[in-house]
């Protein structure tokens, strides 16, 4: 029987509107974000950690962050923010200041250090912009913090995908310099999963040899339009997150994703066995 494993818990893509609004005047992302924070304190074992990995809120003002932290208070596992593009860097300073990044001035990378496992946390955002994009300093830093060890293994998180989906006008905001992150994975082998956000879908391929994943969304998905066929739309299929369970091991251990699904509530999911 394998060992227990380490699990991250990534949720993404919150779109937190101020209090009583609605995102596209249609959707309730605070409510998705009440499921999400159930579902999470739920899960047993719990993980040892919360990535949210970008567009906390809709547009970046200070009112949205007062009213996400306020939905994240019920949360009884640590979490780990960054950025997306709907994001705003000061704003995210001063609503989380306990996170590493907020006594800076800098993009919002930090690094976190688990008993076997690093979590990077990496911001891709250009201010202004819907793209991605991994500034000099930030792709410095990752490869100075890929290189300080050679036998842990690391998890990246990253709010744009730095690979392309086939789903058109998300793939024109992708992140644009992907071949260079690539070149950095290359020399580090311990970077086990690149985890990405943005495009509101449960998504897997490899990316510089590796895993890499999107997250889906807790309150809509985008329209799944591989012909681009219509207008960019949305849907209310496969609402969730991922859940990553890293394995010790030979090699820097293995990785597994599972999609956790928001269509049942977790006090109605059914309890096999002792869950004390």
């Amino acid at each position: 029987m394998a060992a227990r494993p380490i699990l991250i818990a990534q949720i993404s893509d919150l779109h937190v509107k101020p209090l009583g609004e609605l995102a596209y005047g249609r959707v309730d992302t605070a409510s998705a974000v009440v499921r999400c924070v159930a579902k999470l304190n739920w899960l047993r074992p719990r993980p040892e950690l919360v990535v949210v990995s970008g567009d906390l809120v809709d547009t970046g003002l200070p009112e949205e962050y007062t009213h996400l932290r306020q939905l994240l208070a019920p949360l009884e596992i640590p979490l780990a923010l960054i950025p997306g593009n709907h994001d705003a860097r000061e704003p995210m300073r001063v609503a989380f200041p306990e996170q590493p990044y907020a006594p800076g001035s800098d993009a919002l990378n930090f690094a976190l250090a688990l008993p076997e496992l690093d979590i990077l946390l990496i911001d891709s955002i250009v201010p202004g912009e819907p793209h991605g994009e991994l500034g000099a300093q930030t792709l410095a830093w990752l490869d100075a913090t890929l290189a300080a060890s050679r036998t842990r293994p690391a998890l990246l998180f990253v709010h744009h995908p730095p690979f392309v989906t086939g789903i058109q006008h998300m793939d024109q905001m992708n992140l644009r310099n992907a071949p260079t992150l690539a070149a950095v994975l290359s020399r580090h082998p311990r970077a086990r999963l690149v985890a990405a956000g943005h495009v509101h879908r449960p998504v897997l391929t490899l990316f510089a040899g590796i895993a890499a994943t999107i997250c889906p969304a807790p309150n809509q998905s985008v329209a799944l339009d591989l012909g681009d066929l219509g207008p960019p739309s949305f849907t209310m299929e496969s609402l969730g997150f991922h859940l990553h369970a890293w394995f010790g091991g030979e090699r820097y251990g293995e990785l597994v994703t599972h999609f956790i699904s928001l269509d049942v509530p977790a006090e109605g999911q059914p309890i096999i066995g002792d869950r004390a």
